[in-house]
């Protein structure tokens, strides 16, 4: 088993790719189809454009304040790759890659970085859970849902993410320790980009290992290099056929890197070093995996521009769709919270209409 030849207290990092995108683990690299190599990598495309325009249209005063993703899309493409459609996926709120590619649309991610909460309205079928703001409740989400799956003797896994500081909220151990003691299909994916915030993952825990906190629940732990895809997909697989084979939750440290800043709200340049950054700019994700399909031959430099033309393409063109969506209705802020309107929400909903009606005469 592959979680038992990476002891996390040996701090043995899986990885197939090295930073030219190079096999260094023959034996493990997954014989995926074609397809779904180059579905992985468009999406990825997608996602770093999608990032990158994101913070643009922020600093234009066009977008509130953003997560960016930049630097960390193969911790989220590879796993998402070893699940279903019928599986589910918890968030936090730097998972965009992970949402596109589990069928969220490019239109509802903008539309909810844009503060329309009908970004969070998924098609259906769609099984991802909303943006998650508070620290770590993902993970007593993932774990509820999980257990219900379970009981209801369902064929699904739920896979929640986290970010290294989340890992010292009281809600990823009461996650983690529920899902552990009720044997439920759960996967836990820290992304440890190196800082919550401007905290260095040092200072969050003295654990010298983020994948070493599975051994307190009892639950299989590994550290895989989080800028490998590969090596997330098989990570991610093996510990869904773990649970779906009975075998309870995993957790799996992706050691990746946050490339832009915490949020737009941030500026890393005060608490870290431009060298530092220019030493994990060489082990780019999505140079990395790009590498390796044109040493395959499965991706052609031809290929590789239309895919990044034709998702600046999709990029512009969707959010030009959302600044022309206008603003949302009074009622919208209301009418979604409860399943009824709760009395005190009546009243003010009833004073605010009059207000805006008094101004519109």
């Amino acid at each position: 088993m592959l979680f038992n030849q990476y002891d996390p207290l040996k701090k043995k990092v899986f990885r197939i790719l090295d930073a030219e995108g190079q096999i260094v683990d023959k034996t493990n690299e997954p014989n995926l189809p074609n397809d779904v190599l180059l579905k992985m990598y468009q999406t990825m495309v997608l996602g770093r454009t999608a990032d990158l325009k994101a913070v643009q249209f922020q600093r234009q005063g066009r977008m509130l304040t953003y997560a960016p993703n930049h630097g960390q899309e193969a911790a989220q493409i590879g796993p998402m790759a070893a699940i279903t459609n019928q599986d589910w996926l918890a968030i936090s709120f730097r998972e965009l890659n992970a949402m596109l590619y589990h069928g969220v649309t490019l239109e509802q991610l903008f539309l909810y970085w844009y503060g329309n909460e009908r970004g969070s309205h998924y098609n259906e079928g769609v099984k991802v859970l909303p943006v998650n703001v508070p620290i770590g409740s993902q993970i007593s989400h993932a774990a509820g849902i999980a257990y219900v799956s379970k009981i209801q003797k369902k064929d699904e896994v739920v896979i929640a993410y986290i970010g290294d500081g989340g890992t010292s909220h009281g809600e990823f151990h009461e996650g983690l320790n529920f899902g552990s003691v009720m044997n439920v299909p759960m996967v836990v994916i820290i992304q440890n980009n190196h800082y919550a915030i401007s905290t260095p993952r040092s200072k969050a825990t003295k654990a010298e290992t983020l994948a070493q906190k599975a051994i307190g629940y009892g639950i299989p732990g590994i550290q895989v290099d989080g800028n490998d895809v590969l090596a997330m997909y098989v990570a991610t697989r093996e510990a869904v056929k773990r649970a779906k084979n009975g075998e309870g939750p995993s957790l799996i440290e992706a050691i990746t890197y946050r490339m832009g800043p915490h949020t737009t709200s941030d500026n890393p340049k005060i608490y870290r070093e431009d060298t530092e950054v220019a030493t994990w700019e060489a082990k780019d994700p999505l140079k990395r995996f790009s590498q390796y399909l044109l040493n395959k031959s499965i991706l052609t430099a031809e290929t590789d521009q239309k895919y990044h033309e034709e998702a600046n393409e999709l990029v512009l063109s969707t959010f030009k769709n959302v600044e022309a969506s206008g603003l949302e209705s009074l009622e919208e802020i209301f009418e979604h919270t409860y399943a009824q309107m709760p009395p005190h929400l009546k009243e003010q909903y009833e004073t605010l209409k009059n207000v805006f009606s008094k101004e519109a005469q």
